[in-house]
């Protein structure tokens, strides 16, 4: 599984511009407001070919009223629990503050990688000026500047020296899939229900899975590894936030899965937290599988699965091509259907298409709806083949790739939906010069 870096520092001081820099994606909401980042946000990040995480905190305030800055407090708290290293942001421009002595005292204590950053150094006086934060007592500090990435590459190579090595995991030729949601959802449950035993204690209280478990699962024909992922541990210096520990616990296993069967709660339905974990799952590029459990708990008329299902494709968008399976793990309603739909994202996500039968069906097509003429110039695309990847990516090969628009990508991925069986799995399609 892939390490993990949280940012941390005071309000106000670029981590959230660091964090889409890093990302490449404007994901973050960037605001000189104090504590507008009032949810950690995830992305993925590599340098030097070694892949990890990204955690954006909110910004840290000892001591304050503000409710908003108190729950942020305890978040930041929890990531550099969870984290393999941290970056800890200052700015230059308002010097060491009593607030980044605060921060400092937090990650004394700790003991993992701790880089300082000291952003908004982008002329020479403020690198002079830099000098100041060897007073926090962390050793050496890097000055960056976020806005224009100046000085990231020498923290970013510090960064992933210091990232410890983690274990390989054993291979196996049997697929994970990892059993995904928010606390109390009945991922542990669902677990259960399908081994026929109580493997994993399950209560109404959230949060009472402490580790991420593998169960080999091998009934009616099926034989692969199932994984609960919330693995949610107490913190005696802490305050709980479970649902913080299960996105955390989530992004490790969703990194080593192939399918993620995502849980939610019907009662509660797919709200922010359940929406950050499906993208998680998106952007890894792993096949998905949306479970609404607790659906005997729910009033029903005529329309009601109809309008719920509506209802979460709408926050899908994009990416709608997902199975979505309505279960009751009380009543075992479904839960073998969940499993086959598993079992068959998995093998679309494996699917491999020979070379001629994608040109064959694929180019005729495209020369029936052709990309649309841009500046006067006419994209020709005259090949495409499969990538030999994990997952599903494409390359077309043509006279102008630069000249080809989003519209027309989502054209050509939604004819190769419909062509080939790729539902519940993320497809990658780039467009080459020829």
């Amino acid at each position: 599984m892939g390490n993990i870096v949280a940012i941390v520092g005071r309000p106000n001081v670029g981590k959230s511009t660091f964090f889409n820099r890093l990302i490449q994606r404007r994901e973050a909401i960037v605001d000189s407001v104090s504590g507008v980042t009032r949810d950690r946000h995830y992305g993925k990040s590599d340098w030097n070919g070694k892949k990890f995480s990204l955690i954006d905190t909110g910004g840290y305030v000892k001591g304050s009223d503000d409710i908003f800055e108190a729950e942020i407090d305890k978040q930041v708290e929890l990531a550099i629990e969870e984290a393999d290293a941290i970056i800890f942001m200052v700015d230059v421009e308002s010097g060491v503050t009593p607030m980044d002595e605060e921060v400092a005292k937090l990650l004394y204590r700790v003991e993992k990688p701790v880089l300082l950053a000291v952003n908004k150094v982008d002329n020479n006086k403020r690198r002079e000026n830099a000098v100041e934060f060897y007073s926090l007592g962390l050793g050496e500090y890097y000055p960056i500047a976020s806005t224009n990435g100046s000085g990231t590459g020498d923290l970013l190579d510090a960064l992933v020296a210091a990232l410890p090595e983690r274990e390989a995991e054993e291979e196996t030729e049997l697929p994970r899939f990892a059993v995904v949601g928010r606390p109390n959802a009945g991922k542990s449950s669902f677990i259960n229900a399908l081994i026929g035993e109580d493997r994993y204690i399950v209560t109404d209280i959230a949060g009472t899975t402490r580790d991420s478990m593998d169960t080999k699962y091998n009934r009616f024909g099926f034989e692969f590894n199932l994984v609960d992922t919330a693995g949610i541990r107490r913190k005696s210096k802490v305050k709980e936030n479970l649902e913080f520990y299960s996105v955390m616990r989530s992004v490790r296993a969703i990194e080593n899965s192939d399918v993620c069967l995502v849980v939610l709660d019907a009662t509660r339905g797919f709200d922010g937290q359940v929406q950050n974990i499906f993208w998680l799952a998106q952007r890894n590029n792993k096949g998905i599988v949306i479970l609404v459990n607790k659906w005997d708990l729910l009033e029903k008329e005529t329309n009601t699965m109809k309008e719920y299902e509506a209802s979460i494709r709408k926050e899908m968008e994009p990416f709608t091509n997902v199975p979505i399976v309505f279960i009751s793990v009380l009543n075992k309603q479904r839960i073998f259907k969940a499993i086959e739909t598993a079992v068959q994202v998995f093998e679309n996500r494996s699917r491999k298409v020979k070379t001629r039968e994608l040109n064959d069906i694929m180019l005729p097509i495209i020369e029936k709806n052709p990309p649309p003429a841009y500046k006067g110039k006419y994209v020709k695309i005259k090949f495409c083949t499969q990538l030999p990847t994990p997952y599903p990516q494409f390359a077309f090969f043509c006279n102008l790739p630069q000249y080809v628009r989003d519209p027309y990508k989502r054209f050509i991925e939604n004819k190769l939906r419909e062509q080939f069986n790729f539902e519940g799995v993320p497809v990658t399609i780039f467009f080459r010069k020829k």
